[in-house]
């Protein structure tokens, strides 16, 4: 592990990207999408915290590309960490300080084949709850105009 700890909260607008050197905050600003991307590629090799959400995987991906120790932290270990209000700079500063802490379990990274994977199965599960939904919706009509359909 480096020296350097960066938690990185990923918001939907702005990348909140908080750098300690030891514990020391020396940085604590917001980024878009690109220039997050850009500090990544030009940066030298950091550990990187991600909370795991919905993009966390594909930024994981990006910092071990980029030559990065990266990490996902549960959010249940983030909120426990955040010591103020729930903001962006709040949950990036407690994203890096649980690199600091005893025996954190991380969260795996997944890789491109298997959020793929996870994607089909997600996708799989809900046109089976919609087939279900519709077909007792459709019963429920006709058993208004006292159409019974035999139980199969």
């Amino acid at each position: 592990m480096y020296r350097t700890k960066v938690g990185v909260d990923l918001a939907k607008n702005i990348i909140q990207v908080c750098t300690l050197h030891g514990k020391k905050v020396t940085s604590n600003v917001g980024m878009s999408t690109v220039e997050f991307s850009l500090w990544l590629a030009k940066s030298k090799p950091v550990t990187v915290a991600f909370e795991a959400c919905s993009t966390s995987n594909y930024w994981y991906q990006q910092a071990i590309k980029a030559g990065h120790d990266a990490r996902l932290i549960s959010a249940k270990l983030v909120k426990a960490v955040r010591q103020n209000q729930k903001t962006d700079k709040n949950d990036a500063l407690a994203i890096a300080q649980t690199l600091f802490l005893p025996e954190v379990s991380f969260i795996n990274g997944k890789n491109i084949e298997q959020q793929q994977l996870q994607s089909i199965q997600r996708l799989r599960e809900l046109a089976i709850k919609s087939q279900n939904a519709s077909q007792k919706q459709i019963v429920s009509l006709l058993l208004e105009l006292n159409i019974r359909l035999p139980n199969t």
